[in-house]
């Protein structure tokens, strides 16, 4: 077993370099505080964390192997031709080429590559390396290095914001940002934002092992049960039917909804949909999380779309590091099975069959079902707002994401949530309403508005975005 972590270690790193061939879209806007009235202290912590800085790349190296993309004044450096001129990665090059993996990382991406060093492959136990190499391990070798390979351009300043990162492997790394030491699973960032044509490398001192990848042994539905956090999901397939299908031979790639994206549905609406009557719209509903065959993570990059079985097409992007299946994240990617394989979402997605027939919600419902504003929604409960603002209204709600409250100093939101500052947490959530309804188009005419809690927040645009207050 240890032999074998050793030998995801090394392929981990060849992965990484191959990923960087394809595209991605750029970094999303970034999280906006919690808006506060002007009397109400409520601090936020947002002070920035350093990184290490780069080192200075040393002058080209020749290599044996591989020959940088010659006339560098006509064609980009690419990720393999940078990690070739550097001269510190002349192990990741070899294991690059025997993956297969040049052209890969030579192609569009941009790609985030966490590149072990040379001295880093030294560290490997005595034939390790050499195991590796061998054309019969050229799968296993491909899959440790696409483990160090993340979709899109992450500067420093990125990673040190996340604590996570989706991997083209699938599984993600861990990222620990103690001081001015970042650290990538085991391993330690030694320098940053070296930039290539396709991408972006940081340099780590230690070759990463991605989570052992035992052999499945257990189909789609059995997996998703002795998972424990796919309860309504099993309950949902049983009420449609799908069992024998999904246990089936397939292959299926499952978007699996966890019992979390569930409760957040509006109020009634798993139980509705459980009833015999409502039995197709179930299916439905289920076979639109469902796609035939297997699709990797390198397919959900490469691809922006994918026929369900229900028919119509989901749509996958890449958002500063994380998969996204229409509007929800991936948070747990590629658990294998012997007739497919399973993501885990945070949603539950609904074809454009289901929502084009549905009854409009209300602004707390709406919320609920976004599956961002949970936070939110519990804050309007615990203020007695939850008739308020399901009444006929019409409301403008600046609705600040769980992100956005996490961001408060803390023990701030624990507070506010007491019943004996009820008062407090009403007027900052009503801070956040203006009476009418305000399409984008009539709020960028404004520069200020008057909100439900009596004082007026600003409104300013500037190159294209638009502020409330300074959210």
């Amino acid at each position: 077993m240890y032999r074998f972590k050793l030998i995801s270690l090394i392929v981990t790193v060849v992965l990484i370099l191959s990923a960087c061939s394809q595209t991605v879209s750029g970094n999303p806007p970034t999280v906006a505080p919690v808006a506060m009235p002007t009397d109400t202290k409520a601090p936020l912590s947002m002070a920035p964390t350093s990184v290490p800085a780069a080192s200075e790349t040393p002058a080209p190296t020749a290599m044996n192997t591989i020959s940088p993309t010659s006339n560098p004044t006509q064609v980009p450096n690419t990720i393999v031709d940078v990690a070739i001129a550097s001269g510190k990665f002349k192990t990741l090059v070899a294991a690059i080429q025997a993956a297969g993996l040049v052209d890969a990382l030579k192609g569009n991406g941009p790609f985030t590559v966490f590149a072990p060093t040379d001295d880093a492959f030294a560290k490997l136990p005595k034939g390790t390396l050499e195991n590796l190499l061998k054309p019969e391990n050229k799968a296993m070798l491909a899959s440790i290095l696409l483990y160090h390979v993340v979709p899109g351009q992450l500067m420093a300043a990125d990673v040190v914001n996340l604590k996570q990162a989706t991997t083209l492997d699938g599984p993600a790394i861990n990222i620990k940002v103690s001081g001015s030491t970042v650290m990538v699973n085991n391993a330690n960032v030694v320098a940053t934002d070296i930039s290539a044509s396709n991408g972006v490398i940081h340099v780590i001192d230690t070759v990463l092992l991605p989570p052992e990848m035992m052999a499945p042994n257990k189909n789609i539905v059995d997996t998703a049960v002795a998972n424990g956090s796919f309860k309504t999901l099993v309950s949902a397939i049983q009420a449609a039917g799908l069992v024998d299908t999904l246990k089936g031979k397939g292959p299926f790639t499952v978007f699996a909804p966890t019992d979390a994206a569930f409760n957040a549905l509006p109020a009634g609406t798993l139980t509705s949909l459980l009833k015999p009557e409502n039995k197709q719209k179930l299916t439905d509903i289920l076979t639109y999380h469902v796609v035939s065959g297997n699709l990797s993570p390198v397919d959900l990059y490469t691809n922006q779309q994918a026929q369900t079985v229900e028919s119509e097409n989901i749509k996958f992007t890449v958002k500063n590091g994380s998969f996204y299946v229409n509007d929800a994240q991936v948070v747990l990617a590629a658990i294998p099975t012997t007739n497919g394989i399973i993501y885990v979402i945070n949603q539950v997605l609904l074809p454009q069959k289901i929502t084009a027939n549905a009854p409009a919600m209300d602004i707390v419902d709406t919320a609920g079902a976004d599956g961002r504003f949970k936070t939110l929604v519990a804050a309007i409960q615990a203020a007695g707002l939850t008739d308020t603002l399901k009444g006929p209204g019409p409301f403008t709600v600046f609705a600040p994401t769980d992100e956005a409250f996490a961001k408060l100093s803390a023990g701030t939101l624990a507070s506010l949530m007491m019943p004996a500052n009820q008062q407090k947490l009403t007027d900052i959530l009503t801070y956040h309403v203006i009476a009418g309804k305000l399409m984008a188009a009539d709020v960028v005419k404004l520069s200020s508005a008057k909100t439900v809690e009596g004082k007026s927040v600003t409104i300013t645009v500037s190159n294209g975005k638009v502020y409330v207050n300074n959210a």
